[in-house]
């Protein structure tokens, strides 16, 4: 790189702001997707296809929340630690590994609850509304995402295949700056990242688009059905789904435009950028890029709250734990009233 040079200065904005950002998500993250992890785990029916991917996502999201710490420490301190440091290693190999596999299996994830969704409805749907739309298509490709031995084999594969991806990418990175010398952990190397990383950045940035325009699709189809339902006909209590589903697919497109598109966007944007010489202007560009991936990552502390509550399953379990967790309070505190009143 022509610019490997340029010495990056972190502003204020990168050594407190980012490290505030990251302390305040981290605990929030952690006891959202916690709980919502516990629920699963005792309450919530495992077998149905929802929660599958609903599992792998919480999943998912605590991996994210491990690595907040990591990279607050990193961003108040990291252009102090020497290259060759222990924290610096863990944070820029393991960190960046863990947090890159865990938001594209994030990505996908989304992408696959909303076709699980919209595939649902495609199956219980009228006939008009099915012969508007290519049966080969829907019945060898678009049913398998409601398909919960489909869900769980799915998850896997992507699980196995960002691992190896990143793995491959971050291994060869590694390899090739031990050729180099740095003095500090914050340089535009680690920052901008080689060749090999370029190259699972714009895999993974194409992966992004692609559950990007199925979930588009997916909501802009369903869109339309409704209504040609409106026209014709009122909307019963039958069709009242409809609009819970659109309601759902409405947040995860939300969730990728809001919390992915600035960064996947911007992302080609930089790589191009860095052929400058401007150190200056090298500074802001990874000053961007570390604010939309912190906007990237609040995603995962989020996702208790506007994912997993509007699930009818999980709100029922989560409700059903406080009041018998009251109920066994009160019935301990009647039990002992009952005691002093006997013994007095």
């Amino acid at each position: 790189m022509r610019n490997s040079t340029c010495l990056l200065q972190p502003s204020l904005a990168t050594t407190v702001a980012l490290p505030v950002i990251y302390s305040f998500l981290f605990p929030a993250g952690s006891f959202g997707n916690i709980l919502a992890a516990w629920i699963f785990s005792r309450q919530a029916p495992t077998k149905r296809t929802q929660h599958i991917y609903l599992v792998n996502l919480v999943t998912a999201n605590l991996l994210i929340c491990c690595t907040m710490p990591f990279l607050a420490a990193y961003f108040a301190r990291g252009y102090q630690w020497p290259y060759e440091s222990v924290l610096c290693r863990m944070v820029n190999h393991l960190g960046t590994l863990i947090m890159h596999i865990s938001m594209y299996v994030t990505i996908i994830i989304l992408c696959s609850t909303a076709l699980s969704q919209y595939a649902t409805l495609k199956k219980n749907s009228d006939t008009q509304y099915s012969q508007a739309f290519n049966e080969t298509f829907n019945r060898c490709v678009l049913q398998k995402f409601r398909q919960p031995k489909f869900a769980k084999y799915f998850c896997i594969i992507i699980w196995i295949m960002v691992l190896c991806i990143t793995v491959i990418a971050i291994t060869y990175n590694v390899q090739s700056m031990a050729t180099e010398e740095f003095r500090r952990c914050y340089n535009l190397r680690v920052e901008a990242d080689e060749f090999s990383t370029k190259m699972a950045a714009s895999l993974a940035t194409a992966c992004f688009f692609l559950s990007f325009m199925m979930v588009l699709w997916s909501y802009c189809s369903l869109t339309r059905h409704l209504s040609k339902i409106q026209k014709n006909t009122c909307i019963g209590e039958k069709h009242l789904i409809y609009r819970t589903v659109k309601r759902n697919i409405l947040v995860i497109q939300m969730i990728l435009i809001i919390c992915f598109l600035p960064y996947h966007i911007f992302r080609p944007i930089f790589y191009v950028l860095l052929t400058n010489s401007d150190c200056p202007m090298l500074n802001y560009l990874v000053e961007i890029k570390n604010f939309l991936t912190c906007v990237a990552v609040a995603k995962s502390s989020l996702d208790p709250v506007i994912i997993l509550l509007p699930d009818k399953t999980f709100k029922k379990s989560l409700y059903g734990l406080f009041t018998k967790s009251t109920a066994e309070h009160h019935k301990r505190e009647a039990g002992i009233f009952s005691e002093r009143t006997l013994k007095m």
